[in-house]
């Protein structure tokens, strides 16, 4: 059984010098490219929020 990775799309974003830097950061110490970084972040911002409708806050 073959296993797939979820397709990527490219975007192109302007954040917050101040948010980027501290990302940067962040993805460093977990060993991550930035880009990798803020797709995990954002995944399991939007899995909390689907959380918190579902189940009330």
């Amino acid at each position: 059984m073959e296993s797939y990775k979820p397709l990527k799309v490219k975007v192109s974003l302007s954040l917050d010098e101040e948010v980027v830097k501290k990302l940067r950061i962040l993805a460093e110490e977990d060993d991550r490219q930035l880009s990798s970084y803020v797709n995990l972040v954002l995944r399991n911002y939007l899995r909390k929020l689907e959380t918190e409708k579902r189940d009330g806050p």
